[in-house]
Parts: structure tokens; sequence; C-alpha cells
């Protein structure tokens, strides 16, 4: 439901498809992204349990590397967001009318965003040493990848050059067959 007159352009929500109607149905997959966004916000949490409370005292490289991924997927993933242009929507449902990207971040990976969050995911969790993090970064890998297989079914059928770049490009992680499904 759009508050707009008219003759305005769609909020940007509405040019994205989001609707009360499809929080409740997911029609566009709203509920792979209230998953997504819930434990991205969970890697905010503490460390649970902390190191020290296992005996272990956590390694200062270990803690550097994460805090370097962590930079890297911000990096990685402003690429990402600059290449999709105004084909992004953090929808799986492609918007209606956007052109297929298969260039940039794009060309080495079909879901470099998903790649990014899951090395910030990683960052995170050899920043903290926590296996509560450790669990979000599995959850978050299952969550997007079932995300991406809602989006290329759809991609698929609305780009007849789709399965060729599918067959050529690594999904988000090269090898892995949760995460490549090549």
């Amino acid at each position: 439901m759009s508050t707009n007159p008219p003759d305005a352009p769609p909020t940007l929500l509405a040019r994205w498809g989001f609707s009360p109607g499809g929080w409740r149905d997911n029609r566009r997959g709203e509920w792979w992204l209230a998953a997504q966004l819930a434990l991205i916000a969970a890697l905010l949490l503490p460390p649970l349990p902390p190191p020290a409370a296992l005996g272990l005292a956590w390694p200062l490289a270990l803690r550097l590397v994460g805090g370097s991924l962590v930079l890297l997927a911000l990096v990685l993933a402003a690429q990402a967001f600059r290449g999709l242009g105004s084909s992004l929507t953090p929808l799986p449902e492609p918007i209606p009318g956007a052109s297929l990207v298969t260039n940039g971040p794009y060309a080495r990976c079909r879901h470099p965003i998903y790649r990014a969050v899951l090395v910030g995911a990683l960052g995170m969790t050899l920043l903290l040493g926590s296996l509560l993090h450790l669990a979000l970064l599995l959850g978050l890998a299952a969550v997007l990848g079932g995300k991406a297989r809602r989006e290329e079914r759809v991609l698929v059928l609305l780009h007849p050059g789709y399965a060729a770049y599918r067959a050529a490009t690594p999904a988000i992680l090269p090898g892995l067959p949760w995460l490549d499904w090549r």
C-alpha cells in the first residue's frame, strides 16, 4: 500500500516490492530477508561464551585477522552494492525490468553481497573467538544459500543468459556445495 499520490514516483520500499501482505505470505522472499537481518544483527552480540570462560587466551593474531576480514567485508559489500546500481534490492525477488549484472564483482561471484556478509561473519567469529558467532556464521551460510537459490529460480526465467552465467560463475564461495551449486 502506497501513501504517495497517484502521479508520484514509488517509494524505494515500494520499488523493491515490499508490502504488508508480503511480510505475511513471503511472496517476494521477505522471510529470507528477515532471517538474514536477524542473524546479521545478532553478530553484534558479545562473545558467548567468552574465550576466557573456556580457559582460552584468544590470540591477538586471530583478533587482528578477524578485524581485517570485517573491514574487507565492508569494502566488498560497497563494491557489490555499487555494481548492482538500480538493480539492487534486499529481497530475493528481482525488481521487475532490472537488468542482469555480470560484470565487476558479479563477474567473480553471482552473489557478492552474500559473500561479503559471510566474510564479515567469519571476521566477527575470529575477532571475538565466540562459539555463538560461529553458530551465527553457519546460520547465515544456510540462510544466504537458500535465499540465493530462491533468487536464481526467478533469474533463470527472466534472463535467457542466466543459465550460462550460473554454469561459469561461482554462486557465493567456490568449492563449498551449499554455497556453490554450479
